[in-house]
């Protein structure tokens, strides 16, 4: 890793934005999925639904989801009987998803504070490893990947949902001029933080396009990677598997 990284448009060291990341979601943990609802007029909903029926959980699997604090994901693979361990760098954010899933009558689900580049977990326990709109605020990319590919069992599967670059012609600069004016207006109106959503959507113009992240995939040592994007790019499901 270099000695600077990418903390929205701005270059840090990455102790420092480690620790800036935490304190975003720290901030905006309580309303982030009123957040997610708002900025994308609830389409997140129909994006996490594809991306878990992608993963296809089966009963008796044993799956992690990586930076799933507030259990979107989490509950959405728990429904097929799987086995399901919820990990993420902020406290506050599982304490979100804890909550939430005791409001719903959610058991069984086992939530972890994790960092998804130096994972706890032995080798080769998961059979499936989902990351979703959580990779891009992870310090060393590289290293989260190499750390999914160590802790799947040998035909265990990766698959990440991730904002990327729309190449819808000018649908590109209508979502541009809407996340740079309009985002940070309603992080202030319904989070009471604007800067920490202009971070967030900084850190998608800064993530790789999807042939680049395909490639960082591959370099964890995945196979059959392939890339699924909707709306022209502007978010992407990527997936390979373990061999």
């Amino acid at each position: 890793m270099s000695d600077t990284v990418s903390f929205g448009y701005e270059d840090v060291s990455p102790v420092e934005k480690t620790a800036r990341v935490r304190g975003v979601f720290s901030s905006v943990a309580s309303r982030y999925d009123v957040m997610n609802d708002a900025m994308s007029g609830g389409m997140h909903r129909l994006w996490k639904d594809r991306f878990v029926r992608r993963v296809k959980p089966r009963e008796g699997e044993q799956i992690l989801d990586m930076a799933g604090g507030t259990g979107d994901i989490a509950f959405r693979l728990a429904a097929s009987g799987a086995s399901v361990t919820v990990a993420d760098i902020n406290p506050e954010m599982l304490e979100v998803g804890i909550g939430r899933a005791q409001q719903r009558g959610i058991d069984g689900l086992v939530w972890t504070e994790a960092n998804a580049e130096v994972l706890t977990f032995p080798d080769r326990f998961f059979d499936a490893y989902t990351i979703a709109f959580g990779i891009r605020n992870v310090t060393d990319i590289p290293a989260a990947l190499r750390e999914a590919h160590r802790v799947l069992r040998r035909g265990g599967r990766f698959f990440c949902l991730e904002f990327s670059t729309t190449l819808w012609p000018g649908f590109a600069e209508v979502y541009d001029a809407y996340s740079h004016r309009l985002v940070p207006k309603l992080g202030q109106l319904l989070a009471q933080d604007a800067d920490s959503y202009r971070y967030l959507v900084e850190s998608i113009r800064r993530f790789p396009d999807m042939p680049t992240f395909k490639r960082m995939i591959e370099d964890a040592g995945f196979v059959q990677t392939r890339v699924e994007p909707m709306l022209g790019g502007l978010v992407a499901i990527h997936s390979g598997w373990k061999i």
